[in-house]
């Protein structure tokens, strides 16, 4: 891992009776970031967090925080080894003779996975050693705005870092209790062969994808008629067409009211109709039930409450430009903050707070200009920029340009996939706005587009752009026709998506 930006730190700190310069509560990839560079900048800084777990709770955690340990890494693993039986279905049509039916150790893969984590863990422990952070293992918790305690011990800071995360919830429903969050989805023991999820979001969908590819019956319970929700509506549809394809049952506008467990150890989901007319059904011999309905930050327990800091209608902290509490020397970043909670964002804000505290450059702050976001589902949804709904909302006169094509892989194999880009732009001045991809490789496309948008490019600019033949990512430099105009916030030409 990269040591670091190179600054000229400030002033050795004046003595006090301090024991630190930063203390941070949360080892994840918002407490690291922040606690590395701060002390390569000159600051002394200790970090706590919990002994490490798979499981989250409120004595267990690990260095690596929900990232490497609870989400986007063992997500992504996870991932990896669904896509394989597509792979294999798609090998079939380029003469690949599969002699036999593959096989899938579950619990092999999950072997490897948590060793993987472990090894990931570790070395964001050992990157906090080398750059001389002292790590404190245990629960972190505020007697006043510059005193932390952890174990009995108490420690005098400057300055407190807030990045304890979030965690997952369960819907308030009865029988709940049968059901689980993904922490524990990402670390079943035995695959289900039926699995219903509650919720479409990014972490629903996700799950959704990765244990139909593995094999397992997925039922999506959804009170939205479409996924992941706060996403382009046309990518949303295209998205859910895909899953079906592929075998997802989708539940749309229906509502789990109750779980039953009988006797065969066997769950019984009860589903109700969800602002809509129809009957309830239930959904009988699940195996597992998954809760994908939200997180909610670590912020209970901890102190906060009694220095103090103002916490939004969610509970996460109100901060300010430079991640700053309403308690001038109590900051917070990552997904403890009312930020975006996304992994890079909260390395990019703790690399702006060290630059900031410790670094010479006071006006350093987080940007959250053109953030790239992807689903890793089959098909994968990316996108930067603004949705055609907003950018109608907010500019008025928009030029929608999209495409939908079949894959080159998929010209010989498995039929009906099919893949969605698309691009908004601005008619005012000619400067794209948003670009939005489903297909497999969207999220490695749409990291190019993202640098692209950063820096203002405009449709002129991209249809410029030579492009790499014969590729999915080209489809973005070869869309000469709108499909669909609005002027004054009035769909003008062509039709609603």
């Amino acid at each position: 891992m990269s040591p670091g930006p190179r600054t000229r730190p400030q002033a050795p700190p004046a003595k006090h009776s301090f024991d630190y310069d930063l203390f941070t509560l949360g080892g994840g990839s918002a407490g690291v970031r922040a606690a590395r560079y701060s002390a390569g900048m000159g600051a002394k800084v200790a970090l706590c967090e919990l002994p490490r777990d798979f499981i989250s709770s409120e004595d267990r955690g690990g260095t690596g925080g929900t990232c490497v340990l609870r989400g986007c890494v063992p997500k992504k693993l996870m991932a990896i080894a669904g896509l394989f039986n597509e792979e294999m279905q798609d090998a079939v049509g380029y003469g690949w003779k599969l002699n036999g039916r593959p096989t899938f150790d579950f619990q092999d893969m999950q072997r490897n996975k948590r060793r993987e984590l472990e090894r990931l863990s570790d070395i964001y422990r050992k990157n906090l050693e080398k750059a001389e952070v002292d790590f404190i293992e245990g629960r972190g918790r505020l007697l006043d705005k510059n005193t932390v305690e952890v174990n009995g011990q108490q420690y005098k800071a400057k300055n407190i870092l807030v990045a304890t995360g979030s965690y997952p919830i369960k819907a308030p429903i009865e029988g709940s209790e049968h059901g689980i969050t993904s922490d524990e989805v990402l670390n079943l023991e035995q695959l289900p062969e039926k699995l219903v999820i509650v919720g479409a979001g990014y972490i629903g969908c996700e799950q959704a994808c990765i244990y139909n590819n593995y094999g397992s019956e997925v039922h999506l319970i959804v009170r939205q008629d479409l996924p992941l929700n706060g996403f382009d509506i046309e990518a949303r549809k295209f998205v859910l067409e895909q899953y079906k394809l592929r075998g997802i049952k989708y539940h749309g506008l229906s509502s789990p009211s109750k779980i039953t467990k009988e006797s065969n150890g066997k769950l019984t989901v009860t589903v109700d109709p969800y602002k809509r007319e129809g009957d309830s059904f239930s959904l009988d011999n699940v195996d597992q039930i998954l809760f994908a309905t939200g997180r909610k930050p670590r912020t209970k327990d901890i102190g906060l409450e009694d220095v103090g800091v103002k916490f939004d209608d969610k509970g996460k902290l109100e901060v300010d430009e430079h991640s700053r509490s309403n308690v001038d020397n109590i900051y917070a970043i990552g997904d403890v903050s009312t930020k975006i909670p996304l992994t890079p964002v909260a390395r990019m804000e703790g690399t702006q707070f060290a630059l900031h505290m410790f670094g010479g450059k006071e006006d350093a702050k987080p940007d959250y200009k053109s953030v790239p976001s992807v689903v890793f589902s089959s098909p994968q949804l990316a996108y930067v920029g603004l949705h055609e709904e907003t950018a109608v909302e907010e500019v008025g006169d928009v030029d929608i340009y999209s495409s939908v094509s079949t894959p080159m892989k998929n010209s010989l194999g498995r039929d009906g996939i099919k893949e969605l880009v698309k691009v908004v732009v601005s008619a005012k001045d000619d400067k794209v706005l948003g670009f939005h991809m489903v297909g497999s490789e969207a999220s490695e496309i749409m990291q190019g587009f993202a640098a692209a948008l950063y820096v203002g490019i405009t449709k002129q600019q991209l249809d410029a752009t030579v492009g790499i033949h014969p590729s999915s990512a080209e489809e973005f430099v070869c869309l000469a026709k709108p499909t669909r105009q609005y002027r004054g916030g009035k769909l003008t030409e062509g039709e609603e998506p």
